[in-house]
């Protein structure tokens, strides 16, 4: 696969196949508009996709995912789950309200559309919630959480979660024979390059073969794993040391009492 397999506008138009999927017609009231076919029409005039089925086709996408009465793509419901389960994680708590109005907010700020009234505040966790979609790393942590027993070294494993501990590795997972630890890594195609922290680095010195990268490659399409034990062996990383920006600190000049 090569960058031209995934859509220029991929998270909005994953954002509006979910919304369309899950709330129906009362997504699309959101936008005054009365029918899907205006709804695919009114990102066609925006310049967002050149065709009324590249809309479509998105919602058929998460359909299999929702009670709604259609099937869509239900022979692909496995393969592109990923996709839902991160949307799930960020905003499936949304009314079709706060929803509408997370997609009315990017069309706002990266698309330059002025005429969508935003019914209420948008909350600033919303707002970074959208930052972290189009993070990798997420992406490929939530899709490894949900698939990790299809690699054979993990079999039937417990998986704990350490990533808030950030001690140089995102997961352990205990087997019946040992203790791995996996630090995840997202890569959009099927090859490109990835890096560790000096935290990661010296973890992998310190487990050596317990210390399994797991890289979910491909994630813009059909994802797959790539493990790869002891990776400070088994890869050639070189040092690079990064010119950081000053950290600032803002410091109370009295006690508080």
């Amino acid at each position: 696969m090569n960058n031209a397999n995934k859509h220029e506008h991929y998270e909005l138009l994953n954002l509006l196949g979910y919304g369309l999927a899950k709330f129906n017609h009362e997504f699309i009231k959101q936008f005054n508009c009365k029918s899907k076919e205006q709804f695919y029409q009114y990102f066609v005039d925006l310049g967002i996709v050149q065709t009324k089925s590249v809309v479509k086709n998105r919602q058929d996408l998460f359909d299999p995912y929702f009670d709604n009465g259609r099937q869509g793509w239900w022979q692909k419901k496995e393969v592109y789950e990923h996709r839902k389960i991160l949307i799930d994680s960020l905003f499936g708590h949304e009314n079709v309200v706060n929803y509408a109005n997370i997609v009315k907010l990017i069309l706002k700020n990266n698309y330059a559309v002025s005429d969508l009234l935003i019914a209420d505040k948008i909350e600033p966790i919303t707002q970074s919630k959208f930052k972290k979609m189009q993070e990798t790393g997420l992406e490929a942590e939530l899709y490894f959480i949900n698939n990790y027993r299809t690699i054979e070294i993990f079999g039937n494993g417990i998986l704990e979660d350490a990533r808030l501990f950030g001690d140089g590795y995102d997961f352990q997972i205990s087997t019946n024979t040992n203790n791995y630890l996996a630090e995840i890594k997202g890569v959009r195609q099927n090859k490109g390059k990835i890096r560790l922290t000096e935290n990661e680095y010296i973890k992998a010195c310190e487990y050596k073969h317990d210390y399994i990268l797991t890289l979910v490659m491909n994630l813009d399409d059909i994802p797959l794993f790539l493990t790869i034990d002891n990776p400070v062996n088994n890869l050639a990383f070189k040092e690079v040391i990064l010119q950081s920006k000053p950290i600032k600190e803002y410091h109370l000049e009295r006690e508080i009492c």
